[in-house]
């Protein structure tokens, strides 16, 4: 009788994992379908599930009455996600013995609810909420599922046929799941579960077909042990991933990051204490401007067992200490998958815990200018179901989103859809650019910073590529923005983009920059320094530019410079040669009024005489209307 006992205790621990979720076993007085049972509970403890289902099916025929074996067998079809078993194995056993446990109005609540039928599941965890003693770490579960049936009651419309299952050149008959795309659309990596191992594949878009998935080679994926769950920055040379037991890790699965270079992947980072503790981390999703990672943490600290924290990028080039992203966010259950559109303000992730349609779901949150996140949204049945879906990803138009999803067998595919447009995120653009040293053409790893011109917020902010020169500045429309881009050695370049029209949405900017060498007689453009028409007040617009040529003066105190102004052709000669070198002394006056020396600058007004454009178009009068600075 004391085998017995340690056996049926064997099965609710292993089953159900919180307390009071106890019956009174009854055995059966069928000596083999008793020995079966026991067995069973054998094959339960070495996770032996498809022997244990063997075991309590011959339980069960060699005695149909025996309501504990059937209400057993329940339990573990339904912890296997067989739930139309599991809800045959629970009906026999309120058919033989209603009153054994108040247990299987509970697995036949949740089995129902598995199964997308909501009606029913409600009507079977009332009733175990009425007849069960419920803890309350039982009560909020319970709780959890009532209202994800109320919810699904009210907004599902049956299973959507929006999704569109990627080719078989992706999708195979093994899971694959965390589809993450470069901002471009081109290529996808995405994770493939094989033999219980996970590694990434990548497959690139060529004329409109993906490309047969190939394995990433070593060192990002590894022969021992499993890689998944990652992002990649938009410029697509930077790849976060979890790894699970590498022998650098601190914990059982670790965040690790790699960078592209001449095509091939680098040794991968651990992210160091930190980021990563002795718990479990994954699931990252990086900033389009690089400053900001988000991940999943079953750490200490969190609002229930799986949590969305986030780490910003500090001056020094380290991580500061995560925060957990609190209530807004995360729920008493668990939370994953986060993916932070490119607008930097709309977060969409995975969660069991807000009211949904079983499982877990894609949600919405999107960030205030104080730091406030909005109540998450569900994305509604075009996408969600009873069924799993994680790892969502929208493009950067955000026209069209990918996500993992469970099909009817339970298998995990990736799947695209056309983003209904209430729920798009606000429209993007981008910016690709390369960087030169203009003596030699060779790339160049500057500094770039992106500046809203209005807020003065710098949005971005990054080196370019020490091998090809190349950058990617995700930008928001709605804003005019300053781009500047210096390096030691170099006079600073700038670049301005007026993306404060609808129009400009999605759009791609393509831009070569080349550097000039500090020598004399080197000559920069201030595109960036902003006036009235007519007028030569130096607009507050204009402060990030000046900021920059402070900089240099500043870091080359030996540089004299001469600040040249220039005009378009319209009006007056006299009137345009005065103005441009009113606007050259407000220049000037401005560096003197912060500390550069009088006797370091010269300023001389060209006005219409020195055109870098025709004056046939307003854009190139726009063009013509400049400062510039000359070495001396």
């Amino acid at each position: 009788m004391q085998n017995k006992k340690l056996g049926f205790c064997l099965f609710i621990l292993l089953l159900f994992g919180f307390g009071d979720l106890a019956f009174a076993q009854v055995a059966s007085t069928n000596r083999k379908a008793q020995q079966a049972y026991q067995e069973a509970g054998k094959a339960i403890s070495q996770n032996q599930f498809a022997q244990a289902i063997s075991l309590l099916e011959k339980a069960t025929k060699e005695d149909p009455t025996f309501a504990t074996g059937f209400q057993t067998l329940g339990d573990i079809q339904r912890r296997l996600e067989h739930y139309d078993k599991a809800i045959a194995a629970y009906e026999q056993v309120l058919t033989l013995n209603p009153s054994l446990t108040a247990l299987t109005y509970f697995g036949l609540g949740e089995a129902y609810l598995g199964i997308g039928e909501y009606q029913q599941a409600s009507e079977y965890l009332s009733s175990y909420k009425e007849k069960g003693k419920l803890s309350e770490k039982s009560q909020l579960l319970v709780d959890k599922y009532l209202a994800d049936c109320a919810f699904s009651l009210q907004h599902f419309n049956g299973m959507n046929t929006g999704l569109i299952a990627l080719p078989a050149s992706i999708n195979t008959d093994k899971d694959e799941y965390y589809p993450k795309l470069t901002a471009d659309n081109a290529s996808i990596i995405f994770t493939r579960k094989e033999n219980n191992q996970e590694n990434f594949y990548e497959s690139f878009l060529v004329d409109g077909k993906w490309t047969e998935a190939v394995k990433l080679p070593e060192p990002v994926n590894s022969a021992r042990f499993n890689e998944g769950a990652h992002c990649i920055s938009p410029d697509g040379k930077y790849l976060f991933f979890t790894g699970c037991n590498r022998p650098d890790g601190l914990g059982s699965c670790d965040l690790y990051v790699s960078k592209k270079e001449n095509g091939n992947w680098s040794e991968p980072f651990n992210l160091g204490p930190g980021i990563n503790t002795r718990g479990w981390e994954s699931q990252p999703a990086i900033s389009a401007d690089g400053k900001t990672l988000y991940f999943v943490s079953n750490r200490a600290g969190g609002q229930g067992s799986y949590d969305i924290w986030k780490a910003e990028l500090e001056a020094d080039g380290k991580w500061s200490t995560p925060e957990n992203l609190g209530p807004d966010i995360n729920s008493p259950f668990d939370e994953g998958a986060p993916y932070l559109h490119a607008d930097n303000k709309t977060l969409y992730f995975s969660s069991n815990g807000w009211p949904g349609f079983g499982k877990n779901d894609i949600y919405k949150s999107v960030i205030d200018k104080d730091g406030k996140w909005s109540k998450p949204e569900n994305l509604g049945p075009a996408i969600n179901n009873y069924l799993d879906q994680r790892s969502f990803h929208v493009s950067l138009d955000g026209s069209i989103a990918h996500l993992a999803s469970q099909d009817n067998n339970r298998q995990w595919d990736i799947y695209s859809f056309l983003f209904p447009k209430e729920q798009q995120p606000p429209a993007i653009a981008y910016i690709a650019g390369l960087v030169f040293d203009r003596s030699n053409n060779k790339p160049l790893d500057a500094s770039i910073r992106v500046t809203n011109t209005s807020s003065k917020e710098i949005v971005f902010e990054k080196k370019s590529d020490y091998i090809d020169g190349g950058f990617i500045a995700v930008l928001p429309v709605g804003a005019n923005y300053a781009v500047h881009i210096q390096k030691e050695g170099y006079l600073f370049d700038s670049k301005q983009y007026a993306l404060d029209k609808p129009e400009f949405a999605n759009k791609r900017y393509q831009d070569s920059i080349f550097l000039e060498p500090i020598k004399t007689g080197a000559i920069a453009t201030l595109r960036n320094i902003y006036f009235d028409v007519n007028k030569y007040e130096i607009l507050p617009s204009s402060e990030s530019e000046l900021d920059l040529l402070l900089g240099l003066l500043k870091a080359n105190p030996k540089l004299h410079i001469e600040i040249a102004g220039h005009t378009d052709n319209t009006g007056n000669k006299a009137a345009n040669q005065t103005l441009s070198e009113n606007r050259a002394k407000a220049v000037s006056t401005w560096l003197i009024s912060k500390g550069i020396s009088a006797g370091r600058l010269s300023v001389k007004g060209y006005g219409d005489e020195k055109p870098i454009a025709p004056n046939t178009s307003e854009e190139g009068k726009q063009r013509n209307r400049r400062t510039e600075f000359i070495v001396k």
